[in-house]
């Protein structure tokens, strides 16, 4: 979020190439961090916090001898484990005998989704990215009106037979059993939602907020194509 110059080593030139506004610093994304009194002994911030200090102040002597006693102490402890023939395992990284080269177990190497992903997150060296899922929360909140509707109908269907089993009978009565028995009527809907919902008693609420997640999810699927051709 810096200004970037290109400076021509030919003929001395020197221009800008990137000048950020106010307004893109402010969208940086958000750094979070282990505090640092949280951190293990070999965490980056803390391990290296001697080379940090020096480099931000501009003693590069100084930033040079403390990464030489890191690199030392880790070389030692090398030595000391090819001594005692104790085989060190990483447990954040496999190695790749083809490329000789070491890689990340957990990397994610996918596109940024913006409209899906919310965060991500760092948990015992594991990158996580936490997902807001559109059909799990439709699928969610269908459950949540098909048992609300299902205690209701138990409860219609309980009233009804005490009211059978009256010895009393009377209209009243009469028009409940009858009010008992329709089930309620579901307008605005499509077709296909309307026979689900007429078999699954949902609400008209309900279907129209299913309906306008349907729309929503179709809106994401589409921009996620997109994304993907663009980032192709």
């Amino acid at each position: 979020d810096g200004e970037v110059h290109i400076n021509e080593l030919k003929n001395g030139n020197a221009e800008m190439f990137w000048n950020p506004t106010s307004e893109v610093r402010r969208q940086r994304l958000k750094r979070h961090i282990v505090l640092f009194e949280e951190q293990t002994d070999f965490e980056s911030e803390r391990l290296w916090q001697h080379v940090t200090s020096a480099i931000n102040k501009g003693d590069q002597h100084k930033a040079t001898q403390e990464k030489f006693v890191l690199e030392e102490e880790q070389r030692n402890a090398a030595r000391e484990r090819r001594e005692n023939g104790t085989e060190w395992k990483p447990l954040l990284f496999r190695h790749d005998a083809t490329t000789n080269e070491w890689h990340y177990k957990y990397e994610d190497l996918r596109p940024w989704d913006p409209l899906n992903d919310i965060a991500q997150f760092e948990k015992n060296g594991i990158l996580q990215t936490m997902e807001r899922h559109l059909s799990t929360r439709m699928s969610n909140h269908k459950t949540t009106c098909i048992n609300n509707q299902i205690t209701r109908h138990k409860r219609s269907a309980k009233d009804c037979r005490r009211r059978k089993a009256s010895d009393q009978p009377s209209n009243h009565s009469q028009n409940t059993e009858s009010s008992c028995s329709t089930p309620e009527s579901v307008q605005e809907l499509s077709d296909d939602d309307g026979k689900y919902l007429a078999i699954t008693g949902l609400c008209a609420q309900c279907g129209k907020e299913m309906n306008h997640l349907k729309e929503i999810h179709s809106a994401v699927l589409s921009l996620q194509r997109a994304q993907q051709d663009i980032h192709r």
